[in-house]
């Protein structure tokens, strides 16, 4: 009896796992492929109130080509899980609205190979990190100079090279803000002023915010935006 009781258990928690995907009111699907990948488990995962939650899921046996689904309320940042058989963790952020993705990459380059085809999200989301990315290199060549002249003691040169990378941070701000400024109508545009704009600059999200369509404001991320920026203004008020 109990063999009989522990194999149920084993078959029902097999169903449960490979079922997973078989969602049928699935709005959304994400076709990937990992070249070089023989076993891992690959997830479909998203932001919840306090972690990550799984959607969806697939065993890696040998095969380079997956698929995942989930059923998804509106466009939202989603992200593609790799769990290799050492038990390492790799991720790929990309923004998923309904319809399907695709994801092909690499075992060696997870992260850095991976190219997405899906949403305009997706797209417009990386011609901004496209951008970010621009400052954040020359910023790091400034760091690298900046460290080459203290060692040489160039005092002079070491300033001026911490005034240029002043410089470069403040207009990196001006330019997420005027990114978001311009795509007003779109997802990303509160989505980067959440994470990619200090709290220090709170009018700038007030700006953005205002400057949101309706649509927008009653997104995810606009209301995630708007109830941010309520939380500051209580908390400076309860300062006052």
């Amino acid at each position: 009896m109990k063999l009989f009781q522990n194999l149920l258990l084993v078959v029902l928690a097999s169903f449960l796992f490979s079922s997973c995907g078989n969602d049928s009111n699935a709005n959304f699907t994400l076709k990937g492929k990992i070249k070089d990948l023989k076993k891992g488990v690959v997830y479909l995962q998203k932001d919840g109130k306090t972690s990550i939650v799984d959607l969806d899921s697939v065993v890696i046996k040998g095969q380079e080509e997956f698929t995942l689904q989930a059923n998804i309320k509106e466009p939202v940042l989603l992200y593609l899980k790799l769990q290799k058989k050492d038990g390492q963790e790799h991720f790929i952020p990309f923004f998923a609205d309904k319809g399907v993705t695709e994801i092909t990459t690499t075992l060696k380059g997870f992260s850095g190979d991976a190219i997405i085809k899906g949403s305009k999200q997706q797209a417009l989301l990386e011609e901004y990190l496209e951008l970010r990315d621009g400052f954040q290199n020359k910023n790091l060549d400034l760091l690298k100079a900046n460290f080459e002249a203290v060692k040489a003691q160039d005092s002079a040169k070491a300033e001026e090279l911490y005034q240029q990378s002043d410089r470069l941070l403040k207009l990196k701000y001006a330019s997420t803000i005027n990114f978001a400024l311009r795509n007003n109508d779109s997802e990303v545009a509160p989505y980067i002023a959440i994470y990619e704009i200090p709290n220090s600059n709170a009018k700038y999200l007030d700006s953005i915010y205002n400057n949101l369509s309706e649509r927008v404001k009653q997104s995810y991320y606009g209301k995630k935006l708007g109830d941010a920026l309520e939380a500051y203004k209580n908390k400076k008020d309860s300062i006052k």
